[in-house]
């Protein structure tokens, strides 16, 4: 099913907005994360099958929430989400994308129109960039931002949930606090479920499977200095991390750090 493509950007867009953020990476002007952008605005992690396999990644994610919060998807073949933003195409509105065959990663494209079939379907995963906003709202900093960094990442010993053919493991997230904003952290992630909420794990990053904190299998590399905590969140990555494991013969993921920027405001995300 041939779709048209949305509004050609104009001269210049404005990266305080998602619609302009939108533009950017369709005109390849930003290729890269997307942090600190469109501030207050949902950011989506994003997974794309085959419709056969669309259903049991469905479950998958149902039985992995905290990894796989779901905030959007797609009809087959259909590469827009009203809900998720009008103007808006996942085929060229994130900054750059990575394409798997048979688990393997072959390429990294700004724009995957090319590689759009009729039987896909997309699947936008909430993003812990949401509650880093709230985060820095109470003052907490953010040492991936205060250094210009994308966040580092990992791959874990702790497994998912199994569905049909979608296992592997939990990919994690990591911000350093001092023990008292790691406290402060904890109570206003839990009110984000949809993004992740609380971390999975503080401290011990061996306990969890994690060899060299100075090496991330995703992202860039943190500090964690003295007299603070590694403080860990389940991640949207998770997805990438299975797809490897599961060998499916196609499929498209975000390339870590280039989210897809929603009209969603944050606010909306947060329970009481």
């Amino acid at each position: 099913m041939a779709m048209p493509a949305v509004a050609a950007p104009p001269a210049k867009v404005d990266l305080a907005t998602p619609l302009g953020v939108r533009q950017a990476a369709r005109a390849g002007a930003i290729t890269g994360a997307t942090a600190d952008m469109a501030n207050g605005h949902v950011q989506g992690n994003l997974a794309i099958l085959p419709k056969d396999l669309a259903a049991e990644f469905l479950r998958f994610c149902q039985l992995n929430p905290k990894p796989c919060p779901i905030i959007g998807m797609s009809e087959p073949g259909s590469p827009r989400i009203p809900t998720l933003g009008a103007d808006l195409d996942i085929r060229t509105d994130l900054p750059r994308y990575r394409i798997w065959r048979d688990g393997r990663l072959v390429d990294e494209p700004t724009d995957i129109t090319a590689h759009w079939r009729d039987d896909l379907v997309a699947f936008v995963i909430g993003c812990s960039f949401s509650f880093e906003e709230a985060l820095r709202a109470d003052g907490l900093p953010l040492r991936h931002i205060e250094l210009g960094r994308n966040v580092a990442m990992w791959r874990t010993s702790i497994a998912c949930v199994p569905a049909g053919r979608f296992a592997g493991p939990l990919v994690v997230s990591m911000r350093p606090f001092t023990p008292a904003d790691a406290i402060r952290a904890i109570q206003i992630t839990s009110r984000f479920p949809s993004v992740h909420g609380a971390p999975v794990h503080i401290g011990l990053p061996e306990a969890i499977g994690i060899r060299d904190i100075t090496r991330p299998d995703y992202g860039d590399r943190s500090e964690v200095r003295a007299g603070e905590l590694p403080v860990f969140w389940a991640c949207g990555v998770t997805p990438q991390a299975v797809i490897a494991a599961a060998k499916p013969a196609f499929a498209i993921t975000h390339a870590p750090g280039a989210m897809l920027v929603t009209d969603l405001r944050n606010s909306r995300l947060a329970v009481l």
